[in-house]
């Protein structure tokens, strides 16, 4: 298995380098592709995590899913296949040499086009039963990003160039040593997949009651086996994702919206204020008014910084 060679990396640090000027999350010209930049290290943050890789060029990051630790470096990139409740914390990462990578979402249907194609070497272990992981960077595995942002570059040629990329791309990934994930979730008949559709459903309907009995049913699965698959896919209970969902976009609708946190907590389902503002406080460490006060002071205090260095 070839090693990346020390001129890829070189280059997607610069590209990286161009287009984020300052710590935070970047959107470009190119569909599900997204650049990062952290200046210092940083404690384990809730996040939801979409069907992904994502890859280190500088620095290293750790990922925390039900327990268990994900680090990743410029050698380990990490994979996840269903939308995923974790904590992320930066390891390494200063002023002078920034944390900085990139994440690009996963096109299952592209997946199971390539699977039902054929031609994929045979697996050499047992289909994964985790939707996280960390794999090998090879030198072929980047070689396709590398050029999927270079054209960050080259605008002109996204439109025509990244289609092309992008199915490349999901192939290299078919030969990685994470493949039996990919598989497992992209074949249409696999319990992976039936998982797979039953998050789709609680992500348009999170703010609704429901049984587990019925959302089983739905995605043709037996209760037991489908709440067994659950959690060994996402680290929760069916009922306790959605708990995170509610909460999360309470969380984003304060923020954001400038709702109170009655009004949030009705708008996502909750019909008790008290109950939601325990369990907020239980996920993000702080009650909802207090923690969105410190949210916001700490957006303010990195404006003026990056008012005041520019």
């Amino acid at each position: 298995m070839e090693s990346p060679k020390p001129a890829q990396h070189d280059k997607l640090v610069r590209i990286i380098q161009a287009f984020t000027k300052d710590t935070g999350d970047y959107a470009t010209p190119i569909a599900d592709l997204g650049l990062y930049r952290r200046n210092e290290p940083a404690p384990p943050k809730t996040c939801m995590v979409p069907p992904s890789i994502v890859f280190i060029a500088q620095g290293a990051k750790e990922m925390l899913v039900g327990g268990e630790s994900y680090p990743y470096s410029p050698w380990r990139f990490l994979l996840t296949s269903v939308d995923l409740p974790a904590n992320s914390a930066v390891i390494e990462a200063s002023p002078e040499k920034p944390c900085l990578g990139f994440t690009y979402k996963l096109d299952l249907r592209v997946l199971a086009e390539l699977v039902a194609q054929g031609g994929l070497p045979a697996m050499r272990e047992r289909a994964a039963t985790k939707s996280v992981g960390i794999g090998t960077v090879t030198e072929s595995l980047l070689d396709p990003f590398e050029r999927l942002l270079g054209l960050l570059e080259e605008p002109d040629a996204i439109p025509v160039l990244s289609p092309l990329l992008h199915r490349e791309i999901h192939y290299r990934l078919l030969l990685s040593d994470q493949t039996a994930m990919l598989r497992q979730i992209a074949a249409i008949d696999s319990q992976g997949h039936r998982v797979a559709k039953a998050i789709d459903w609680l992500k348009l309907n999170y703010s609704t009651s429901f049984r587990v009995e019925e959302l089983a049913a739905r995605v043709q699965m037996s209760a037991p086996t489908f709440h067994h698959h659950f959690r060994h896919l996402t680290a929760m209970s069916p009922l306790q994702y959605q708990k995170w969902l509610r909460l999360s976009e309470a969380k984003r609708l304060m923020l954001n919206e400038h709702l109170d946190a009655a009004s949030a907590a009705f708008h996502v389902g909750y019909e008790s204020p008290s109950q939601f503002s325990r369990e907020y406080a239980r996920l993000f460490g702080s009650p909802p008014k207090r923690d969105i006060a410190s949210l916001r002071s700490q957006a303010e205090e990195s404006s003026a910084s990056t008012l005041l260095s520019s």
